[in-house]
């Protein structure tokens, strides 16, 4: 075990020695598995990020939370002229299949509208999420409050002029005064504020609840009426747990088709489109994102092999008389070989450790200059780490070998 270890000091001793005898030779050598691990770490990393940036997002909702409305949230085999002819879902046939559904553990409406002002005596928020909702959307989204409280099942049946803020329209328009029981305007009319939510942060799907406001849906409706085009609206269904989904779907086509009267051999003219399957659209691209890291920085790589490959050939090549001394003093080939694959894999190691540091301070800068937050993880670092020894390993197999096999008269002379 002391041999090893003797051995692998010695190694690092040369390998370091060949950093400082041909400091540009070795610097482009490793060059390529700098870039090569800094390319597969800085995606997985991006990737590792954005995956759980996701997932902080969407960790309220239940992965069988199903949407109704006339679009699809994935591709379709209807043609679109068709798919733009499908009527959007009504407060009717929520109402219906709220009392109609079986094992639904809430049902909510919602619309989705243009950005509007609000304003507080000289203050204004302008370009505002307006977020017209049920009032089961409380427990289907998971909010929750910094202060106050939902509208309730009254207040949303009469559309009631209750409002909601998110944290950054609160703070725009009250600063650091007490928002609750005051009077905002919106729709050219006073919304009493009954709520404020908890600061999320921001979203990486469109708005995040910082920036909007939640109103009654029956107030959009007394404003606009059931059947403005410019609106959308979807009904969300929260299964029971436990629930097959296949069969809660088909419930759903089933009682939504007899209540719009659509005949036998007609298509839905509605989507059903069940959160799970965005999640694994989402996962579907995550995974193509680091096939192109791994494709990219493979490229790298293979150059970063071929360029440890190159000093550790030029290493033997220069130290041959060493070798032929160490061999007729009694070193066995197996202390050669070893003496230089430790090299090898204590250079590329070097090089990886190098695209660590600069996959570490690019997202140190990132997440200060943006807001969202990029981690290097433990699991990457090892990783990084682990796939620069390995290159080296390979990369220096060939060179090892070959000067394991010199004979130590033949260098001895060689060398001198």
């Amino acid at each position: 075990m002391l041999v090893y270890l003797r051995l692998l000091k010695e190694s690092f001793g040369f390998a370091m020695n060949a950093l400082r005898s041909n400091k540009l030779r070795t610097l482009l050598s490793l060059l390529g598995v700098t870039i090569g691990i800094f390319s597969i770490i800085a995606v997985l990393a991006a990737v590792d990020s954005l995956d759980r940036k996701i997932s902080k997002d969407l960790s309220s909702l239940d992965k069988n939370t199903i949407y109704l409305l006339k679009f699809s949230f994935g591709p379709s085999d209807i043609p679109q002229w068709k798919r733009e002819q499908f009527p959007n879902v009504k407060y009717s046939e929520y109402v219906y299949l709220k009392g109609a559904m079986t094992h639904t553990d809430q049902l909510g409406y919602q619309i989705f509208t243009k950005r509007e002002t609000i304003k507080y005596e000289s203050n204004a928020v302008s370009d505002v999420n307006i977020v017209p909702v049920s009032h089961e959307f409380i427990d289907i989204q998971g909010l929750e409050f910094e202060k106050g409280r939902f509208y309730n099942e009254s207040e949303a049946n009469s559309g009631a002029p209750v409002i909601v803020l998110g944290d950054d329209i609160a703070k725009s328009l009250f600063g650091d005064s007490e928002p609750i029981g005051k009077n905002v305007r919106l729709y050219g009319q006073r919304f009493t504020v009954i709520g404020i939510l908890k600061k999320q942060g921001s979203s990486m799907f469109g708005d995040s609840d910082d920036s909007s406001a939640f109103i009654p849906v029956n107030f959009v409706r007394r404003l606009y009426g059931d059947n403005n085009p410019n609106l959308t609206n979807v009904i969300i269904f929260k299964p029971e747990k436990g629930v097959d989904m296949e069969e809660y779907k088909s419930e759903i086509s089933q009682k939504l088709r007899n209540f719009r009267g659509l005949k036998a051999g007609e298509i839905d003219d509605f989507f059903i489109n069940v959160f799970a399957g965005f999640l694994d659209l989402i996962d579907g691209i995550i995974g193509q994102m680091n096939v192109v890291g791994w494709i990219i920085s493979g490229f790298s790589l293979l150059v970063g092999g071929f360029g440890i490959a190159n000093i550790m050939f030029v290493s033997v090549k220069e130290r041959t008389n060493l070798i032929g001394i160490q061999k007729s003093l009694g070193a066995k080939n197996r202390f050669i070989l070893f003496q230089f694959l430790f090299e090898a894999i204590i250079l590329s190691v070097l090089g990886g450790i190098i695209g660590l540091l600069m996959v570490w301070i690019i997202a140190l800068i990132l997440t200060n200059a943006l807001d969202f937050e990029f981690v290097l993880g433990l699991g990457n670092i090892l990783l990084g780490t682990g796939l620069a020894a390995v290159i080296g390993l390979i990369s220096g197999i060939l060179p090892a070998i070959a000067a394991s096999k010199l004979d130590p008269v033949e260098a001895i002379r060689t060398g001198m």
